[in-house]
């Protein structure tokens, strides 16, 4: 994960906007702890496929829910380096649960085997879990299952004792249960009760459990049996703690053609991901008095490899080496002290001083605010007035009670009349203000019903007037003929991406993907890759069968067209062709491309309408001088002020509205 803080000499940051509160704007760590059970079932390998699949599965569901673990392990060291991650296995023979148990008889619980104690992962953890999924005989070793059935309540009392222990101060704590079996205590109402109450322990805990239940070939995992009251649905209380399932989960099944670790990954890695505010509780002012509170969410935030630092590697153990910097005088190289120096801009060669108190001033434009201007349509916001990522708003109670009525009701009006807000917006003290749009986004879900983008307002940043950059100007383009264009619409179509949709999550970034692929290697002393895997080069035997024909079809007919081309502007190309234009129309013979040039110039730059015609059909209107452009444009009555450029836009755009 890209480091957010950027460098800069100490004591520079009085320029800064005002650093958030970390009691608002906390870090969200993570600690997720996966219980696995280990039973005859779940180490059952599925059936041979009856077809030939190539990803039918192959492993057992214990050991997918294991290569799910490691991956989410390497996953987590990159992209959250702080959070924790444990594993415990039940229902296997051997009991472990901390050092005691190895030299006691006695286990503190039976039947429960921790494998990855919830800690943040280093290097020996990833490789003990590598070591155990590739090799099988260690695999055998210890997964024998035992002949007594583990009770749940035991389970869920000993996950609860490993979060009070490793990480009672985390704001998220998940527990990731995967199992097959949906009522573990069919006969014991005890039993069940027990479980019941441990698993309200955890909630109390602030514990969100997580159920991941693998249907049997032959039956599929009803969650009513037992799991129902296990799994709360409810939001905890913490905000920022990563939002749950929205209805059950879907169930993973084995069969041709369908992965379960695959699936597993994808349903763990979509709750996996804690949710961070950007700001929390600014006023939302939708009138004079009336205000609501919300919250913003990066949803979407450019990826880079992680800063690289130094390391004194001299000592018993590597060490971060920490830069320090000082000012110095320019004629005495005297250490200069920050008390003595005066921040200045420079303005007509001159340095203008201010003050800390003066600058702090000029930076002030009030507190922070999203406060409404007023509503226009959606189609009044270009494509090209996305300046800078947009934030996703989402209604808080802590300040205005009646935020997320207000919101809601907001939000489906903006979204039925097909409208946009525009605001005043202060991102936080000492920010600039911006002006940006409030654009409503509707629900979004994946094919499996899981939400992929919840409904909200995002806030998008407009550019101001000295953000906007000229056009260049552009040379005149020929035009393509209308055969040639219906030859191009047919190998548009059948490259059409599926349902006509960019999916980000299926084209993960190669560079950082390598970067990482390498460093991970070095890390866990793996053999280097060859090659890095990258989903974003062409398929290029797919578009071959798709377009093929059509692109050779499309090839046949720009030649056609060229040669038609070529014998209606043959004077012109071979004006060109022998030394430039200017010199070529006045070495011509009259009516043999000399015209033009001579049409410009006739009765002091007037041009009729009939060449100005024929200009335009053979874009050539860029080649009539200025005045004559304007004596025709205020013939017509239209504006012919601006510069070349605008005015034979002027021009183009009159014929092709006639």
């Amino acid at each position: 994960m890209a480091d957010e803080t950027k460098w800069r000499p100490p004591g520079d940051d009085d320029d800064e906007e005002e650093e958030v509160d970390e009691a608002a704007y906390k870090t969200v760590k993570d600690a997720v702890l996966f219980v696995i059970e280990v039973s005859p079932s779940m180490l059952t390998a599925p059936p041979p496929p009856t077809t030939d699949a190539k990803k039918a599965d192959t492993d057992s569901p214990t050991s997918a829910a294991l290569k799910c673990a490691y991956t989410l392990m390497q996953q987590r060291i990159i992209s959250n380096p702080n959070d924790m991650m444990g594993v415990l296995l039940y229902g296997t023979d051997k009991s472990k649960f901390n050092a005691e148990d190895d030299a006691s008889g006695n286990p503190t619980y039976p039947h429960c085997y921790l494998l990855t104690d919830l800690d943040v992962p280093a290097a020996e953890d990833v490789k003990a879990l590598k070591t155990l999924v590739e090799d099988q005989d260690e695999f055998k070793e210890l997964m024998v299952p035992s002949e007594q059935r583990v009770a749940m309540a035991n389970v869920l009392f000993c996950a609860n004792q490993i979060f009070t222990t490793k990480a009672p101060n985390f704001s998220s704590r998940r527990l990731f249960i995967i199992t097959d079996n949906d009522d573990p205590h069919a006969n014991d109402k005890s039993a069940k009760s027990s479980a019941a109450v441990r698993a309200k322990d955890l909630y109390d805990l602030g514990v969100l459990i997580e159920l991941f239940p693998i249907s049997k070939p032959d039956q599929e995992f009803e969650k009513r049996k037992f799991y129902d009251d296990i799994v709360y649905n409810q939001s905890l209380a913490d905000p920022e703690a990563p939002a749950p399932v929205s209805g059950p989960t879907k169930a993973s099944s084995s069969g041709d053609g369908i992965s379960l670790l695959a699936s597993l990954l994808s349903n763990i890695n979509s709750k996996a991901v804690a949710r961070r505010a950007l700001f929390s509780n600014i006023p939302l002012e939708l009138g004079p008095g009336f205000s609501i509170s919300v919250k913003g969410y990066i949803i979407f935030k450019r990826q880079e490899p992680q800063r690289s630092c130094y390391v004194w590697l001299s000592g018993e153990k590597a060490q971060i080496a920490i830069g320090v910097s000082a000012r110095t005088a320019e004629d005495t190289a005297r250490a200069v002290d920050k008390a003595e120096i005066k921040k200045a801009y420079k303005f007509g060669g001159a340095q203008i001083p201010f003050t800390s108190a003066e600058i702090a001033a000029l930076r002030n434009f009030g507190d922070p605010v999203i406060r409404v201007l007023g509503f226009k349509p959606m189609s009044c916001l270009p494509v090209w007035a996305n300046l800078r990522p947009a934030t996703f708003l989402y209604p808080s109670e802590d300040d205005y009670v009646g935020s997320t009525r207000v919101f809601a009701a907001l939000h489906a009006k903006l979204l039925s009349s097909r409208r946009i807000g525009l605001v005043w917006y202060i991102a936080r003290a000492n920010a600039a203000p911006v002006i940006a749009a409030l654009y409503p986004g509707a629900e979004q879900r994946s094919d499996s019903g899981v939400q992929a983008m919840p409904a909200g307002l995002w806030l998008i940043p407009l550019p101001f007037a000295d953000d906007i950059r000229a056009n260049p100007e552009l040379p005149n383009l020929i035009r393509a003929p209308e055969p040639l264009i219906d030859r191009m619409r047919a190998v548009v179509q059948q490259l059409q991406l599926p349902r006509a949709r960019y999916d980000p999550a299926k084209y993960p970034n190669p560079a950082l993907q390598w970067h990482y692929r390498i460093l991970q290697a070095m890390a866990l002393d793996e053999e280097l890759p060859e090659k890095a895997e990258d989903r974003t080069l062409p398929k290029y035997r797919q578009i071959d069968k798709r377009v093929g024909e059509y692109a050779l079809e499309w090839g046949r007919e720009l030649q056609a067209q060229h040669e038609v081309w070529e014998k209606e502007n043959r004077g012109s190309v071979m004006g060109v062709a022998s030394g430039g234009g200017k010199r070529a129309a006045a070495a011509a013979a009259p009516g043999e491309g000399a015209g033009a040039k001579r049409t410009k110039k006739d009765d002091d730059g007037v041009v009729d309408d009939a060449a100005m015609k024929k200009a335009f059909e053979k874009n050539s209107v860029g080649k009539m001088t200025v005045p004559a452009l304007r004596a025709w444009l205020s013939g017509k009555g239209l504006d012919s002020r601006g510069k070349k450029a605008e005015l034979v836009e002027r021009v183009e755009g009159w014929y092709e509205t006639k």
